[in-house]
């Protein structure tokens, strides 16, 4: 059984294409996910509810330069969409930071895909309510990933989620599972330099 982690084949050889470059990303204030085909990352970061202005910026700014730096060049972002239905501190900021990484991305010419908090649940698990313990869970068994964070584990789906889409799944899903893919937002994707 091969693993996201082991080595990637050449680039276009006589025996095919290489892979697709894939991100995904689970963007957050506290800890942003991000999986690539060198593995998972956390930016994690801390703020308070009294931060300034110029402190939440430069927050922001933090997270949106480290995301972009970690992803690089992809053929395809896969970005956890928005939770209408959070409540909560830091809506705007959430908000803000979502479209600051977006931004980011789209400027690079990055197709970008919004995949739903209940689709990653469901490519996961089979099930679009699963909390994250059992994504996270779901992830390391498939995967043979090692998650320490469950923001990992959800970019890790959201990065699974993008290959398959392009057909070149990381691994075998149930067709329920499958079924997740079409409640995103897919890309028209212009011709990728294989």
């Amino acid at each position: 059984m091969t693993t996201l982690f082991d080595a990637a084949p050449a680039a276009t050889t006589a025996a095919g294409p290489r892979p697709y470059r894939v991100a995904g990303l689970d963007i957050s204030l506290t800890g942003t996910g991000i999986a690539t085909l060198g593995g998972t990352t956390r930016v994690p970061t801390t703020g308070r509810r009294r931060d300034t202005i110029v402190q939440r910026r430069a927050r922001m700014r933090h997270i949106t330069e480290t995301v972009l730096t970690e992803v690089g060049h992809v053929d395809l972002a896969c970005v956890e969409g928005p939770s209408h239905h959070s409540v909560g501190g830091s809506v705007w900021d959430r908000g803000g930071l979502w479209w600051l990484i977006v931004d980011g991305l789209c400027a690079r010419d990055i197709p970008v895909a919004v995949i739903p908090p209940t689709s990653r649940a469901k490519y996961a698990t089979g099930k679009g309510n699963s909390r994250k313990a059992v994504v996270m869970h779901a992830a390391q068994s498939r995967y043979g990933a090692i998650l320490p964070t469950d923001d990992e584990a959800d970019a890790l789906i959201l990065r699974a989620m993008g290959l398959h889409h392009l057909g070149q799944p990381l691994a075998e899903v149930p067709d329920g599972h499958r079924a997740a893919l079409a409640g995103c937002q897919w890309p028209d994707l212009p011709e990728v330099a294989r």
